[in-house]
């Protein structure tokens, strides 16, 4: 480990990686995040029935294993869509009842965690409630799985002791999500902060994806930015798709349709190869399988 991080995330005792912690690996039925790589997918919110079963349909025939979809939306504006709350858990349950796909989706408050986990397999802490500290306690003892997103403005120290509450409640089953961070660049919507990935997999025991839809909030930056998570070792990515991205509710700029989605799944397929392969191999299958 860099000595500039010794002492620096030890305290995190539940989450910080130490000699005795092993990589952890977080079983959703019969999918293990941080042992295969993952691919969450699926619409910022749902708005219809039709619009989610749809897009659960398409992610799962492009390989995707969790479908993603906000049913309580936290949006900037008081004007924007807000969610169905739990008629879009109802539809998101039926959805994974007709294709098998796990469900991630938001709860915004310590109030909505007991309706949420009756639905969800995950439980998403979303960017605005990375310290909302009486919503991480109750996740403590929800009994599901935390995706626990970085806050826009917050350092790693930060992201680790919201991750420790959640232990420290009792919940061990945590993803770690880096998202974009707020920087003074105005070209993207937020900063992927790609080191972030390394730097958390070295200090940390728990499994970290990537979520390139919000870090570059423009759609045809998504698929480079993936590409980008599976070379630094990400162990998943969570990606917005939508039918129409341009009639979206919400993050339509940022959302993939689904022949969109489907080649980036196909673009990352000899990424995930060359990280797979036996260290001896990587360089032939570089030299062959480069990408201009």
């Amino acid at each position: 480990m860099n000595p500039r991080w010794n002492g620096q995330f030890s305290r995190f005792d539940l989450v910080a990686k130490t000699g005795k912690s092993r990589r952890s690996v977080v079983q959703v039925h019969d999918i293990e995040i941080g042992g295969d790589f993952v691919v969450m997918a699926g619409p910022c919110a749902v708005e219809s029935e039709d619009q989610l079963l749809r897009t659960a349909e398409a992610i799962a025939e492009a390989g995707a294993r969790i479908l993603r979809g906000g049913a309580y939306k936290p949006r900037s504006s008081p004007y924007a869509f807000q969610g169905l709350g739990v008629v879009g858990l109802k539809i998101l349950r039926k959805a994974r009842e007709a294709t098998g796909l796990a469900i991630v989706t938001e709860a915004m408050s310590e109030e909505d965690v007991d309706v949420v986990a009756e639905y969800a397999d995950i439980m998403q802490v979303g960017t605005r409630s990375m310290e909302n500290y009486a919503l991480l306690e109750k996740l403590g003892r929800c009994g599901r799985p935390v995706l626990l997103k970085r806050g826009m403005t917050a350092t790693l120290e930060e992201l680790l002791c919201s991750a420790q509450i959640v232990a420290m409640a009792g919940n061990p089953d945590i993803i770690l999500c880096e998202r974009g961070i707020r920087t003074f660049e105005t070209s993207t919507r937020n900063t992927l902060d790609i080191a972030a990935v390394p730097v958390l997999k070295t200090i940390s025991h728990l499994p970290v994806i990537v979520d390139p839809s919000h870090a570059a909030g423009v759609r045809c930056l998504v698929p480079a930015l993936a590409r980008a998570a599976v070379a630094v070792g990400a162990d998943g990515l969570l990606v917005e798709v939508h039918p129409h991205p341009e009639q979206a509710l919400s993050d339509g700029e940022q959302s993939l349709n689904f022949p969109e989605f489907r080649t980036m799944m196909d673009d990352l397929a000899p990424y995930l190869a060359i990280r797979q392969a036996p260290a001896r191999l990587r360089p032939r299958l570089v030299a062959a399988g480069g990408h201009d």
